[in-house]
């Protein structure tokens, strides 16, 4: 229990911390590359919806009671929703960086 515990803060942290790169990626990224921009913003995304999740799980199993499984199930869903629908926008934008890079070139 407490080593899963332990997994589970690591990987609040790591996410926060993730989350943090790609949103200063997303902000120092020129404003020629807007599509670049955008996949730096979805893996944000991404990282913070696992930190949601991750969170949610921590919550379960530290406290007990009827409006954590509520609140903690929130956070699991809306966690899911949010990093499965990013990591969607990330593969969909990975395709267009090369693309974007040569156009930018010239």
């Amino acid at each position: 229990m407490k080593t899963f515990n332990f997994i589970l803060v690591f990987l609040i942290i790591a996410s926060a911390v993730f989350y943090f790169y790609f949103k200063t990626r997303q902000f120092r990224t020129s404003h020629v590359f807007p599509i670049r921009k955008k996949m730096y913003a979805s893996k944000a995304g991404t990282f913070l919806g696992l930190l949601l999740v991750s969170f949610g799980i921590n919550q379960l199993l530290l406290f007990g009671g009827v409006t954590t499984y509520i609140i903690s199930g929130i956070f699991i869903v809306l966690g899911g929703y949010v990093s499965i629908f990013n990591w969607k926008a990330v593969q969909y934008y990975k395709k267009f960086v090369d693309e974007e890079t040569e156009l930018n070139k010239r």
